[in-house]
């Protein structure tokens, strides 16, 4: 399988700023597996999006697959009950 390019929306960025270090380099972490398996063992679609859903601990991370281009896009990451507003 060809890895996949990791682009992040820009309100990502502000999205990292509340979290501690230490889950920010988990979350990084996670997202950075995408490259490899963007569908891991784990993940949910949204249901009525074209966006899937992963956990890293108490966090969400929210991205969509362009299969064709091969890139995975994280538009979306905080805390559970902060992530679907």
């Amino acid at each position: 399988m060809a890895a996949y390019s990791v682009f992040f929306r820009e309100s990502v960025w502000k999205d990292f700023g509340p979290i501690p270090k230490r889950d920010r380099k988990r979350i990084l972490g996670r997202i950075a597996a995408l490259a490899d398996e963007p569908r891991p063992r784990g993940c949910e679609k949204l249901s009525g999006q074209e966006r899937y859903r992963i956990r890293q601990e108490r966090y969400r991370i929210i991205y969509s697959i362009q299969d064709e281009e091969l890139t995975v896009w994280v538009v979306k990451v905080g805390h559970r009950k902060d992530v679907y507003r």
